[in-house]
């Protein structure tokens, strides 16, 4: 694990430095010796650290923020925090649909944007796992059109290194935007047209849709189905989530139930429509809960997915560019240097009227899940819920050294 000193405003009370010892203390059995037992000593013991009453005071304290945020900020959404592998608290605001007054709930469904994009990360390290694929593989070995240097690797694609171009840009003007985009046409008219690179390859971090949309098209092909199929099966199965599925246009009865993504309007909302760049997945499209994105933080704590030293290297910083030292990016995870030394790992998400905010803490089997379809600033707030859930660092969160907010959502 890298390392790094960061002493700025170094505020950690010891229940926290207690977690944090545990966790650094089972890491070198976690890295390649780990086992199902070992896991589940280590959840038995972090849950154990659970107080009712603590718990009582952070869940009344995040509902007061919540509530006034749906109605000062008009966060329209839900929202699911945890903390010890159990959840302290859960509530959902506002509508799913307007134009039916429908109210969202914990079991309403909202497109994960880019949070989707862990999930393509996980079935990765699921084929690599069986031996199937290497992140340091060419990306041509299994895009054999592919048309750009040899040097584009899996782990370039998985951490946005590769320097391909965007394909929802470079591909506006020769694609029918009346029939949906699938990830098949990505890669083929990449091979046909070529668009020009972005910048030379594992030269620099630069965030970029075509990367997991190509890890999703590699993934079928060495799964031999496709990305949704896989997805039902090996990601959501599992991990027991049963409100969970990827969108596709072929079936628009899927969505007949989820909430609709809305942009607002001087007047009301504008409900924002589906188009022809909804068909590609891997770096969007997946529909969840909060309740079902809890069951998949369990899940990526309890080995059902994969190993957790498979796990942790989607958790450590895969570049070491000068201007990455306190924000960086795995395999489909957001990083931010806390002044404690650790990567904390999350993913923000935006597409179509969706606005997404996901922590996944392994530290101390922590989460904060809220999801919202309404495509204001009330998520530029997110940091007042770090800072309830982890009060001894609320300065720091507070002070603008902790998590992103609302302009680093993609």
């Amino acid at each position: 694990m890298i390392i790094l000193k960061y002493t700025k405003h170094i505020i950690i009370c010891s229940l926290i430095s207690g977690i944090v010892l545990l966790a650094c203390s089972h890491q070198p059995k976690q890295l390649g010796k780990n086992t199902s037992t070992d896991i589940s000593i280590r959840n038995d013991s972090i849950t154990k650290l659970f107080d009712p009453k603590l718990a009582a005071k952070k869940a009344s304290k995040l509902d007061t923020f919540f509530k006034k945020l749906h109605k000062v900020n008009g966060f329209n959404g839900a929202v699911l925090v945890s903390q010890y592998g159990k959840v302290i608290y859960k509530n959902a605001f506002g509508y799913a649909r307007f134009s039916k007054k429908d109210s969202n709930t914990t079991q309403t469904q909202f497109q994960l944007a880019s949070v989707s994009k862990q999930f393509t990360a996980v079935a990765i390290m699921q084929l690599h796992e069986k031996g199937l694929i290497n992140y340091d593989d060419p990306v041509y070995k299994y895009i054999p059109n592919f048309p750009y240097d040899p040097s584009i690797t899996i782990k370039s694609l998985l951490s946005h290194s590769s320097g391909i171009p965007n394909y929802v840009y470079c591909l506006d003007k020769i694609i029918n935007k009346k029939v949906a985009l699938t990830n098949n046409q990505v890669v083929d008219l990449f091979a046909r047209h070529k668009p020009g690179i972005n910048y030379y390859p594992n030269s620099r971090f630069n965030y970029n849709n075509s990367n997991y949309a190509l890890l999703a098209y590699i993934v079928e092909k060495l799964s031999g189905m496709n990305f949704r199929e896989y997805a039902k099966r090996n990601l959501f199965a599992p991990a027991g989530m049963s409100k969970s599925f990827v969108y596709d246009p072929a079936k628009p009865e899927l969505v007949s139930s989820a909430a609709v993504g809305y942009t607002p309007r001087r007047r009301g909302f504008w409900q924002v429509p589906f188009d022809h760049l909804d068909g590609v997945v891997g770096d969007k499209g997946i529909y969840s809960t909060v309740e079902d994105l809890y069951k998949w933080d369990m899940a990526l704590n309890s080995e059902k997915l994969v190993k957790m030293s498979t796990l942790n290297e989607a958790f450590l910083p895969a570049h070491s560019f000068k201007n990455l030292l306190t924000k960086n990016y795995g395999f489909g995870w957001r990083l931010q240097l806390l002044d404690d030394g650790t990567w904390l790992t999350f993913h923000t998400g935006w597409w179509h009227g969706f606005k997404n905010y996901y922590m996944h803490n392994n530290r101390d089997n922590s989460s904060i899940i809220i999801l919202q379809n309404v495509s204001n600033r009330a998520l530029a707030r997110v940091k007042v819920a770090q800072s309830i859930l982890y009060p001894e660092k609320a300065w720091y969160f507070m002070s603008g050294e902790g998590l992103p907010g609302e302009l680093e959502i993609e």
